[in-house]
């Protein structure tokens, strides 16, 4: 459990105000400026560098800031989080809590199936709220239920992000009680569902208010039937939004694709990196196995990487990807694992050293840089094999992407770079064996 409090909000300047947040009107484009956002938050948007709305958050946001709830079919990458947390956010802001309130019963409820996504929600929701005196709190399992029992206790809470077996747990101990949510959202239904969490949420909803007395928002990657009926059961009168996964890819990433051998390839990604002086770049393989040997490679070059591949407990994954958003892991190798559910600010660049065989693997990993509306670069590399999967990816983003043969010089390491030798235990010689007559006598 993470509390925004635990980190010191910055001082608040009296003199900054809405004037200095500048954002020319675009016919366009929906300016956050066009929602009479509260100062503090405007302000935070201006630091996170926001300037447009993405789609969903300019179709989304005007009727969520009114009271009404959302349906919307979109994954990672897109601006939903931020859509859903301004919406909250603003909504607290301007309608503040009148008298105290018990510890534990939380105004915002957002449930997600999976830790790093409550991380990731918690970790947005803290830079948008850093200059609101909001309470931020995030619940999951594997961590010690006392511990966060004691950080929870005694504090209201504002925004609660959880996943729905520790909330649940939360909930039948009477450590929380969920009857005065105002807000909830659950993300990724969809998974949650493959998950088999939905008799949990289930139960959760049962223990907040109806849904005539509370504001519902709703969002998964598909729009199956199932979903459309729990949409319908669990929402009133809902805006509906659907935003492609490929309208985002084609938007905001700027895609190449080199066109080499398979020995030209490390050269290549070795005069990428060096050259462009790349960092918090996330290199894909479609096996651990090449993951692993790529990893070594660079590593045995002088590039610091880590590796992140589905056989990494959940654990050291978490660890890895917090010091490589801190910036201590320069590189990132990764399977197909990494490219869903990953959000990592200031990350302008991916490279698929193997180009996936589904064309949707391609657009969820592409979909870690170009986040949000920035502007970003997938490198890919395709050399006789990989070249067959292109044109499925270009028939799913329904375009060509730019083939380009690069030039001599960056395929050939640069002089004087070496490998350095992997340290190894000094061994005992062996003693020799004497050979038989047989040996001798042949």
């Amino acid at each position: 459990m993470k509390k925004s409090t635990d980190t010191q909000k910055p001082e608040p300047e009296d003199n900054w105000n809405i004037s200095r947040f500048k954002v020319s009107p675009d016919e366009t484009k929906t300016r956050f400026h066009d929602f009479s956002l509260p100062d503090p938050l405007m302000r935070a948007i201006q630091e996170l560098g926001f300037v447009y709305c993405t789609p969903i958050q300019a179709e989304i946001l005007p009727a969520a800031l009114t009271g009404r709830d959302a349906f919307g079919r979109a994954q990672t990458g897109t601006g939903k989080t931020a859509a859903f947390l301004i919406a909250v956010i603003t909504r607290m802001l301007q309608n503040p809590i009148q008298g105290t309130r018990k510890s534990g019963t939380p105004r915002v409820l957002i449930i997600a199936p999976t830790r790093e996504l409550v991380l990731q929600i918690s970790e947005e929701a803290r830079q948008l709220t850093r200059y609101c005196d909001l309470t931020l709190v995030s619940v999951f399992g594997g961590m010690d239920y006392k511990k966060q029992k004691s950080q929870l206790s005694g504090n209201p809470v504002d925004i609660m992000v959880a996943t729905p077996g520790r909330l649940l747990d939360f909930s039948r101990r009477r450590d929380l009680f969920l009857d005065r949510v105002e807000m909830m959202i659950l993300d990724e239904a969809d998974r949650m569902l493959d998950m088999g969490f939905i008799p949990d949420v289930r139960k959760i909803i049962h223990a907040t208010p109806h849904k005539d007395k509370r504001q519902t928002m709703l969002f998964s990657a598909t729009l199956t039937e199932a979903i459309t009926r729990l949409a319908a059961s669990w929402t009133k009168n809902p805006v509906t939004v659907e935003i492609d996964p490929e309208q985002v890819a084609v938007n905001t990433v700027d895609q190449i694709v080199y066109i080499v051998t398979e020995n030209e390839k490390f050269a290549l990604l070795y005069n990428i990196i060096d050259r462009e002086d790349l960092h918090r770049l996330i290199i894909f393989c479609n096996q651990k196995n090449q993951v692993i040997r790529l990893a070594e490679r660079l590593t045995s070059y002088g590039i610091q990487c880590s590796v992140l591949s589905g056989d990494i407990p959940q654990k050291k994954r978490i660890e890895r990807l917090d010091r490589f958003k801190a910036g201590k892991i320069r590189v990132l190798v990764a399977t197909d694992v990494a490219a869903r559910g990953i959000h990592i600010e200031g990350m302008d660049h991916v490279v698929n050293f193997t180009l996936p065989h589904d064309p949707e693997d391609y657009i969820h990993r592409i979909g870690r840089t170009g986040r949000a509306g920035a502007v970003g670069t997938a490198i890919s590399f395709a050399d006789e094999e990989d070249a067959f999967y292109l044109p499925g990816i270009e028939d799913l983003i329904e375009r060509k992407i730019d083939c380009i043969q690069p030039e001599e010089d960056w395929l050939v390491l640069p002089e004087g770079v070496r490998p350095k030798k992997a340290k190894s235990a000094k061994r005992k010689p062996r003693p020799q064996r004497k050979k038989s007559s047989t040996q001798r006598s042949g």
